[in-house]
């Protein structure tokens, strides 16, 4: 594994980083496998980043698109990380819906849907026994509790390492998720991190210890591959802080 921390001056400088290393990420992975699979992270602050997306030209029918996690509601909701990045990103290009991988909420069986959520990763990847995924990308953000994906500090989804996706929840109220072994080992994981609320979290998961039930982005620092974490100025903690990065 390779961890790189980069601080940018702004969330729009941060985010073009993200957009270049994404870029390349998955125009590698096409030149090399034949097509390129990404995880998309939801929330506002990737929004700018898909938009920019948009505006390239990738052999769109090479991509195949999943998410790291959804809130349980319909596409059409406001709230849905889907629904977000199709329309700002892949209802503006020309990919094949087949190639698009929309997390299950419809089945009104949280349960239910994220074993179709789970079934869905294992069979596109044609997994067998333990095998886990290898996604090109995967996108992230982290709250300010220092979660990722739908992974929240002391919940049961943390302990999953059984599955590929699992049910997760936030105040009561279930989310679909990617697991932390699927997420480690991704070949890319990039998180794109802003602002000073982040800052506390940020000290804990780059401290000498730390407990990552309390803070569990700090799992992703034994990730298998490329994890990049991508601060603008307002995140960024000063250096002494960082142990060992």
């Amino acid at each position: 594994m390779t961890e790189h921390i980069e601080v940018f001056p702004d969330r729009a400088a941060m985010l073009e980083r993200a957009f270049a290393l994404t870029l390349e990420a998955l125009q590698a992975a096409i030149d090399t496998n034949g097509r390129a699979t990404i995880a998309l992270a939801g929330g506002s602050t990737p929004k700018p980043l898909y938009e920019k997306l948009a505006t390239v030209n990738l052999p769109w029918e090479k991509l195949f698109v999943f998410w790291g996690d959804e809130r349980y509601v319909p596409i059409d909701d406001p709230n849905s990380n889907a629904g977000m990045a199709k329309a700002a990103w892949l209802d503006r290009v020309e990919i094949p819906e087949s190639n698009i991988f929309i997390t299950p909420t419809d089945g009104n069986d949280p349960t239910a849907d994220a074993d179709r959520f789970d079934a869905t990763v294992r069979e596109f990847f044609q997994l067998e026994g333990d095998a886990l995924p290898v996604f090109d990308v995967v996108l992230l953000g982290m709250g300010d509790d220092g979660h990722t994906a739908s992974l929240f500090p002391h919940t049961d989804a943390l302990d999953v390492s059984d599955r590929c996706a699992t049910l997760g929840e936030k105040s009561g109220e279930p989310r679909l998720t990617l697991t932390f072994p699927v997420i480690k080992s991704a070949a890319n994981i990039m998180l794109t991190i802003a602002g000073a609320n982040k800052q506390n979290a940020l000290a804990a998961i780059f401290a000498e210890t730390c407990d990552d039930r309390q803070y569990p982005s700090r799992r992703l620092r034994s990730a298998s591959g490329e994890l990049w974490w991508l601060l603008d100025a307002d995140a960024a903690i000063d250096s002494a802080q960082i142990a060992d990065a």
